[in-house]
């Protein structure tokens, strides 16, 4: 496996493509939703879900065309949406290191400009001129949506499931990738077995890459990662790790649990650092990064169906590089 350094090199030309076509296709008639776009598209983020429709294209033998990004950055307008409305909901205080959009506009103006991103996205994938595309996206959108809502009506569900946590980051955040991962098999006129292959391979990957995003909450550090460490136990997000614990816990130790993360007005440093020794005592992080691991095999499973190339080698290294991730 490559290193991060060694990943980001050989993705670098991709990457500046995908750069240039983003800031080319956002602009509006509207001077404050461009400043409000800019902020969200431009603060860091890893483009990974455009990146993700451009190797899938190319690994399914499409020659990388002006076409082929513009189509790709559908899902980083997506993306970047989906965070503006997510940070309204959560009053998230920081985003990608800054101050999240709500805190610098308010709450209707960054809503609706996550609405006009997700026109812009609506908009390229009609030009696109290819109906599955727009089944695709219109279904992705959909799923997204529900996602959201279902995380929003678990806050506080201490009885969540493993099951029902994965029905929420498959819709949340799974879909979207698996959506960039299909669409770039779609847009390579991809044969029968491939657009599913793709398809199947950004799913688990959206898997394991949300795993790691909850496991970074309670073990990141806010330099890399631009958010603060325990927002999800401060907003009463219940996920994998403290499912996995309240699973484990004997009595005593699960209504402390309970305890912890119901009281948000008691949602201290202290409570933080409690949640996180009950967490270790039932090696709910180590069975977390285990479950992340097996999404993870399950994804290269799908690419090693693709013939080796060194776009299929370098899927598999970001597939891998997911694990490791710190931010």
């Amino acid at each position: 496996m490559r290193t991060k350094q060694e990943i980001l090199a050989a993705i670098a030309p991709d990457l500046e493509k995908i750069e240039k076509t983003l800031s080319q296709n956002f602009a509006s008639y509207v001077p404050f939703i461009n400043e409000v776009s800019r902020h969200i598209l431009f603060a860091g983020g890893k483009r990974l879900r455009p990146l993700l429709m451009v190797l899938s294209a190319r690994l399914c033998g499409e020659p990388t065309s002006p076409r082929t990004y513009r189509l790709s950055v559908l899902f980083e307008y997506l993306h970047a949406a989906t965070l503006l409305h997510d940070d309204v909901v959560d009053g998230a205080q920081f985003r990608r290191g800054r101050k999240a959009a709500h805190h610098l506009w308010g709450n209707q103006a960054v809503i609706l400009v996550g609405d006009f991103l997700y026109s812009r996205a609506i908009r390229i994938a009609v030009e696109e001129g290819n109906m599955d595309v727009l089944d695709v996206i219109s279904e992705t959108t959909t799923l997204m949506s529900e996602g959201e809502v279902l995380q929003l009506i678990n806050l506080d569900n201490v009885e969540l499931t493993e099951e029902s946590y994965f029905e929420v980051i498959f819709r949340k955040t799974a879909a979207l990738m698996a959506a960039a991962c299909e669409v770039g098999a779609i847009h390579a006129r991809g044969n029968s077995w491939e657009r599913p292959a793709l398809k199947a391979f950004g799913t688990y990957l959206g898997y394991a890459f949300q795993i790691t995003d909850d496991l970074l909450d309670y073990l990141g550090a806010k330099d890399e990662t631009g958010k603060d460490i325990g927002t999800d136990f401060k907003e009463g997000k219940v996920t994998l790790p403290y499912i996995i614990a309240m699973e484990r816990a004997n009595p005593a130790d699960r209504e402390e649990l309970i305890a912890l993360i119901k009281e948000k007005e008691a949602a201290t440093p202290e409570n933080f650092r409690r949640a996180c020794e009950l967490l270790e005592k039932y090696d709910a992080f180590d069975a977390t990064r285990q479950k992340a691991r097996e999404f993870v095999d399950k994804a290269c499973e799908e690419l090693a169906r693709f013939d080796h190339s060194p776009t299929r080698e370098l899927l598999t290294d970001i597939a891998q590089y997911v694990l490791t991730r710190k931010s």
